[in-house]
């Protein structure tokens, strides 16, 4: 059930190119946080397009998917919502920042575990190898790490990672307006083609039939 639609269904997510094309696009069941298929749509794409970063919306981001994209070479910059409300992490226990201390919060706190992720790190690497060659789903990872115990240290390594990547999008659309404007560009890219698809869809919006061509149809 969707939360938002009130009603039964399935989500269908697209990658939407910069030309306002969907490159390709997958069902997804509702209720879930969206970033967990990110990856694995960019994984599945057989286009000749092969993106080097992606944009998204709130739920398009998380910690350990912020990881992934960093392990798998794409830059992740999302729209996040009330961003300013987010931890920015100190390199450092001593580390401060002249002007912009503040949005790190308390001296002390909020630091990144540089040890967990060397000890981890070659850990996260098998994972990745093991997505990108079939063997693990990206999709399934990030389910378990999402609701996994957080005293996991593969959940821990991913999400220190995470942070790290994370707070440099932070600083980075802080610092510019130029990263600003393009992610507000990127992310309207995508709510006109959802727009585009309305507009021109010519079946019902109710798969109520059980034959094939006409759910296809509206589909």
């Amino acid at each position: 059930r969707h939360s938002r639609r009130s009603g039964y269904g399935g989500i269908a997510y697209h990658h939407v190119a910069d030309n306002y094309i969907a490159l390709f696009s997958h069902f997804i069941p509702c209720g879930v946080w969206e970033a967990v298929y990110i990856v694995e749509g960019l994984l599945k794409n057989l286009s000749d397009a092969h993106p080097d970063t992606i944009h998204a919306d709130t739920q398009g981001q998380s910690y350990p998917v912020h990881a992934l994209a960093l392990l798998f070479g794409f830059d992740l910059l999302p729209r996040i919502r009330n961003w300013k409300d987010l931890i920015f992490y100190r390199a450092t226990a001593d580390a401060r920042y002249i002007h912009i201390d503040s949005l790190f919060g308390e001296a002390g706190l909020n630091m990144i575990n540089w040890r967990l992720i060397e000890t981890h790190w070659q850990d996260l690497m098998q994972v990745a190898l093991s997505i990108r060659e079939g063997r693990l789903s990206s999709t399934l990872l990030l389910r378990r790490l999402g609701t996994e115990s957080h005293r996991n240290n593969i959940y821990k390594a991913f999400r220190e990672v995470g942070r790290v990547v994370r707070t440099i999008t932070l600083l980075r659309f802080v610092s510019e307006p130029e990263l600003r404007e393009q992610i507000t560009a990127a992310t309207n890219k995508a709510e006109a083609y959802n727009g585009f698809s309305a507009w021109l869809m010519f079946g019902n919006e109710v798969i109520a039939r059980n034959d094939p061509a006409e759910q296809e149809k509206i589909v």
